[in-house]
Parts: C-alpha cells; structure tokens; sequence
C-alpha cells in the first residue's frame, strides 16, 4: 500500500519536521531536508530502488509510482 510506504519513507528521511519539501518527478522524489544526518539511508533503501544525498538535498528512487508517494507524504505533512 502507497501510503504504508509513504509512512516508512518520510520516517527515513527524519521524519515530518525534517521535510522542507517534497516532490514527484517521474521515477524519484526529490527532497530537500533540514538536516541530512537523521536521514537514515540504509533504511530508505528497503524501500526504494536507490538513494541520492547531495548536501540537503535527497533523491529517493521509487520508479513510476514516485508523484503517488509525493502525495501521499505531502498529506502526512
């Protein structure tokens, strides 16, 4: 279910108070986070296909279903 994984994946990326934003772009949510060192990458990679950290920003490798998730994690927001 989209919305169990949107659970684990906004837990992962340090929670709701972590999130800057958040968005679907084709296969990956691309994130930006407050403070990288609470996203736990091991972790967000049982969920996703693959991880990106660059600084704040975080690119979190879904596949096709990634707006779904966006959205989802956006109403937990």
């Amino acid at each position: 279910m989209a919305d169990d994984r949107a659970r684990a994946i906004l837990a992962r990326l340090g929670g709701a108070a972590n999130v800057v934003e958040i968005e679907g772009c084709i296969t990956r949510l691309r994130t930006e986070v407050r403070d990288p060192g609470l996203v736990d990458r091991a972790a967000l990679q049982k969920h996703a296909h693959g991880v990106v950290v660059a600084g704040t920003v975080v690119q979190v490798v879904v596949g096709p279903e990634a707006d779904m998730i966006a959205d989802d994690i956006g109403d937990l927001l």
